[in-house]
């Protein structure tokens, strides 16, 4: 696709209409910006020992695999992806490295490892050990970062002393000790993903938009611009299509955060959760188009590579 007319997409383009003009691999190659989507979960209830997550009860529990990612993403021209495990046992860190080994569209993989886990260190050197292994998620409820803070914060020492990046989800990103460990380990990167979780995407509220501009005020802290979708207070698959309900929630975290720090994610598969794939990156690319060419490739993959240190496995 030719730079120019990229640039020209506007609002009143149609959902279906953007799906149809990222679908050629010949027009990705030819000038559309490359794309990682940073936030992707892929599992298999069907194996011997099962899954912890999602629940039995979930409409998500279903095998999720590449192959399913890249069926709703490529025809975005997004073929590349950083992996985000939700599993809190230790093992599938390595089901998932196993899994990437045969799927080239794996770019990186975080990991899910406890710091309070005696043997912490020990696994961090283990799977950092494999170039795919970027960083590690403390996600709230498996672990709180308000919660032995003095261990949390020995391990997150320890994540960047192996040159890998901390995602922070859930309440972990509106504590003030989210702040602090961001200000006491200034060299470890760390991602706050999905929007810093607003309780309404379409409705910010000021307790959130303060939180967040206290978070934004670390320079090592960015943002994952990623479930949008789901925090919206509708019916499952029914979240609004129309970029300017969500508007005054981008805004924030875009003067908050600027074109230096802002990341793609989509959270599929729970995004589906909201609507499908082809709105999440609509709602996306239609706001970063307004910000201009070279935001947009930051957006889409130079802030991933500086974060994440994602491996170009195209050759």
């Amino acid at each position: 696709m030719k730079r120019r007319k990229w640039m020209q997409m506007t609002a009143s383009a149609a959902v279906a209409g953007l799906a149809s003009e990222f679908a050629s691999a010949e027009d990705n190659a030819a000038g559309a910006p490359r794309v990682i989507d940073t936030h992707t979960h892929f599992y298999d209830p069907s194996r011997p020992q099962g899954v912890p997550w999602p629940p039995q009860d979930s409409a998500l529990y279903r095998t999720v695999l590449p192959p399913d990612w890249l069926a709703v993403a490529s025809p975005h021209g997004v073929r590349e992806t950083v992996v985000v495990e939700a599993s809190q046992w230790v093992e599938d860190n390595q089901w998932i490295l196993d899994l990437a080994e045969k799927e080239p569209c794996i770019v990186g993989f975080v990991g899910n490892l406890d710091p309070r886990d005696e043997a912490f260190e020990a696994n961090v050197k283990r799977f950092a050990a494999n170039r795919l292994f970027v960083g590690v998620r403390w996600r709230s409820g498996l672990v709180d970062v308000d919660e032995d803070f003095p261990r949390v914060l020995a391990g997150a020492r320890i994540l960047a002393e192996h040159n890998l990046e901390l995602d922070l989800n859930g309440r972990n990103a509106s504590t003030a000790d989210a702040v602090r460990l961001a200000r006491e380990v200034p060299d470890l990167r760390i991602v706050i993903d999905h929007l810093g979780n607003p309780r309404d995407s379409t409705r910010p509220d000021p307790e959130w938009k303060e939180a967040m501009s206290r978070l934004a005020e670390q320079p090592n802290v960015n943002m994952k611009i990623s479930a949008l979708v789901e925090a919206t207070k509708t019916p499952p698959g029914q979240a609004p299509t129309e970029l300017d309900v969500y508007r005054a929630t981008l805004d924030h975290l875009w003067q908050a955060f600027g074109v230096d720090r802002w990341i793609y994610g989509s959270n599929w598969p729970v995004s589906d959760r909201g609507a499908p794939y082809t709105v999440v990156w609509d709602l996306a690319h239609r706001y970063i188009s307004e910000k201009g060419e070279e935001a947009a490739a930051k957006f889409y993959s130079e802030n991933a590579r500086r974060v994440y240190r994602w491996v170009d496995r195209r050759a």
